[in-house]
């Protein structure tokens, strides 16, 4: 047991920040919870699909792939950010900078605001050049999709 000399010495100090560790908090988002938040955000952007696949069947987890193909986000937990990946498709006649600059601030607001996380970059790969019916005809399927699974 430290003396009385010891406590003295020391006695300006509180006794509890000596007895008691820091307090650690930690929080972890699942990739399939970014490329939920990814999909909503593509959702409400005009003149662009996702590439291939019925995207709302893997967020419902009726599709047993492990992430959603066309979106891949990987997270660096020791800077607190994370880097995303989108694969779409652009209808044709709309500018694409014009449409990579939406996208790009749609994603890091919304995945900033819901997460907290920063976002370090998001790369927009355009992988095709559609037509309006391709992109309505993708939007019906998710929309018919997402009606079923909430029935």
């Amino acid at each position: 047991m430290p003396s009385k000399l010891f406590f003295k010495k020391f006695s300006n100090v509180d006794q509890m920040e000596l007895e008691l560790p820091e307090t650690t908090y930690i929080r972890d988002i699942e990739n399939k919870v970014l490329q939920g938040i990814v999909v909503h955000c593509l959702s409400d952007i005009d003149g662009i699909s996702l590439v291939h696949g019925n995207f709302i069947n893997n967020i419902l987890g009726k599709d047993n792939l492990e992430g959603i193909r066309g979106i891949q986000t990987q997270q660096d937990n020791k800077h607190q950010c994370l880097t995303v990946k989108v694969e779409i498709n652009i209808e044709y006649g709309i500018p694409i900078p014009e449409k990579a600059e939406e996208v790009q601030n749609k994603i890091t607001k919304e995945i900033t605001r819901l997460t907290g996380l920063h976002v370090s970059s998001i790369h927009v790969v355009f992988k095709n050049v559609t037509s309006k019916e391709t992109i309505r005809n993708d939007a019906s399927l998710e929309n018919a999709t997402s009606n079923q699974s909430g029935n």
